[in-house]
């Protein structure tokens, strides 16, 4: 089993051609990372396809294309369009983490690039620049996603795609129930989407649907288990939380990986990712006229 998960994360640096630095899968004492662990189960939810150039399948990315990225975070998603070789808007309030990503898009093979330390209503850009528009687990945190949502629109250009996720409302629900108050407060979550709300925020935007998403139950347990735990008490959101983990999120990272190994593990993987997701994402594009 250990040396199909070995190889499963083996043919994914391959895939990425050296350029995504990932730890080590399992550490000299058995330990499962979390975070490795979390981005096999992203690969296999359909994210990060190297070999299509899918940023998700359904939302290609090429060198022609202008890609913006809002609430870069940690800049995954940027990245990805980087090594596509597209040119790369990034933006963040954290200024840290924009000059951090700004590094390392500058070591890649972006044709372009342009960071911004910005709110993300306003953005510093003119209308109709980008052909593709990612805003992942940011809308859940704006005090007018409707707002935040017509500004994407507008320096959107016509037929651009659209990558939005947000988190599921079942995972949120139940960690109201475990997480400290702080948790859905500023800065933190202070939006919850219903699936369909969700929808029709998108649509009321002007935006056509293409697709619909729904992956991580990996996440929402990890969540949940996160928070019942002694370390789990700084209402923190999961890309603050850092290592060491404690044996309790080991030991699940570690079954997961069992489970995901299993010749029947993609259907259970699939099963529960639709019951209990950690995000949802609609993939959408803005009609070509107006």
């Amino acid at each position: 089993m250990i040396k199909f998960l070995t190889g499963r994360l083996r043919q994914f640096k391959a895939k990425t051609a050296e350029k995504v630095q990932l730890p080590q899968l399992i550490s000299a004492d058995g330990v499962v990372d979390s975070r490795t662990c979390g981005l096999v189960d992203t690969v296999q939810s359909g994210w990060f396809r190297q070999d299509s150039g899918e940023l998700l399948e359904g939302f290609p990315i090429t060198v022609a294309d202008v890609v913006l990225d809002v609430g870069c975070g940690e800049g995954g998603a940027t990245m990805f369009a980087a090594r596509c070789g597209a040119h790369v808007i990034f933006s963040d309030t954290d200024a840290a983490q924009v000059e951090r990503l700004s590094a390392k898009v500058a070591a890649s093979p972006a044709r372009g690039a342009q960071a911004l330390v910005c709110d993300t209503n306003p953005l510093p850009l003119p209308d109709g620049c980008a052909s593709r528009i990612i805003a992942m687990e940011m809308l859940e945190h704006v005090d007018d996603p409707a707002q935040v949502l017509a500004e994407l629109v507008r320096v959107g250009k016509p037929g651009a795609l659209y990558l939005l996720t947000v988190p599921d409302p079942v995972g949120e629900g139940l960690q109201k129930q475990l997480a400290p108050t702080s948790h859905f407060q500023k800065p933190n979550h202070i939006n919850v989407f219903e699936r369909e709300a969700f929808a029709a925020l998108v649509t009321d935007a002007g935006l056509q649907i293409e697709r619909r998403h729904a992956s991580g139950f990996f996440w929402s347990l990890w969540m949940c288990l996160y928070w019942v735990d002694e370390s789990g008490s700084d209402g923190a959101t999961r890309d603050n939380i850092k290592p060491p983990h404690s044996p309790l999120l080991n030991e699940w990272a570690k079954t997961w990986h069992q489970l995901i190994s299993l010749p029947d593990g993609a259907k259970i993987k699939q099963l529960l990712d639709s019951v209990m997701p950690k995000s949802q994402a609609i993939i959408a594009r803005k009609p070509d006229h107006g």
